[in-house]
């Protein structure tokens, strides 16, 4: 049986929400439309106006794990952004006005740890998402993977806690790493598997909460030797991916 996307995931600010979508459509040399489009440049940040930056210049998850609580919805007609934590108001915002930005920076100071460099401002290029990769990239996990691995803490681990644009339903457990290098077809766009990710100390938050309460670095490593959990890809064939639709190795 061919495995399918379970499910569509983007983060419009990068590290701070997710929402599922029904359907999106990828274009050759792009990440996910959206996803990662603005991040939050902390105060230490060393960028190069106008250019891609690493994630050691934006707040995230592993040195905040609050933020991994985060859901987002993203209004892309009006541009507004609005996002929702279990210990804060609702905010609805447009990342790209100073005003509205200057309020969502007080909105999120709360659940930024006072001992790390605080958020300054939202940063974002045209054509070019916030992605972990210094190219524009999609990311994808196993939700058997992601069961094993529960499996093995003795938790029931949300896939939520990887951040992951695609999650493919009906593979083989950790069969992904064995993807690199291959092609998949989501729906009508092909991928190029380029290489696994590597986690981080957001991974062990719980998605529900923003509490760290899971060792899942502790975990891989014990399984596998490393902290790679699902895989990056390029888009080399745009299309539209929808839940549901086939995820289907090429030879």
């Amino acid at each position: 049986m061919t495995p399918t996307v379970a499910s569509i995931q983007r983060h419009p600010l990068k590290s701070h929400g997710r929402e599922a979508l029904a359907s999106v459509t990828l274009t050759p040399g792009q990440g996910l439309p959206w996803d990662r489009h603005w991040a939050v440049a902390h105060e230490a940040a060393k960028i190069t106006e106008g250019a891609w930056a690493a994630c050691q210049n934006f707040s995230r998850g592993s040195k905040a794990p609050k933020l991994m609580a985060i859901n987002a919805h993203l209004d892309e007609a009006t541009g507004i952004l609005t996002l929702r934590h279990p210990e804060l108001p609702e905010i609805a915002f447009r990342p790209d006005d100073p005003e509205d930005a200057a309020r969502f920076l007080e909105w999120v100071r709360p659940i930024s740890p006072q001992d790390r460099a605080q958020p300054a401002r939202i940063y974002s290029v045209p054509d070019r998402g916030m992605t972990d990769t210094d190219y524009p990239s999609v990311s994808l996990i196993s939700l058997a993977s992601n069961r094993a691995l529960g499996e093995h803490m003795g938790l029931d681990l949300s896939p939520l806690r990887w951040r992951a644009n695609f999650w493919i339903e009906g593979a083989k457990p950790f069969e992904e790493r064995g993807w690199i290098g291959r092609r998949m077809r989501l729906g009508t766009a092909v991928l190029d598997i380029v290489e696994p990710k590597a986690r981080c100390l957001a991974t062990t938050a719980n998605p529900a909460t923003g509490a760290r309460d899971a060792d899942t670095l502790t975990a891989l490593r014990a399984l596998h030797g490393d902290q790679d959990f699902g895989v990056y890809a390029r888009v080399i064939e745009g299309g539209t991916v929808a839940a549901g639709d086939a995820a289907e190795l090429l030879p």
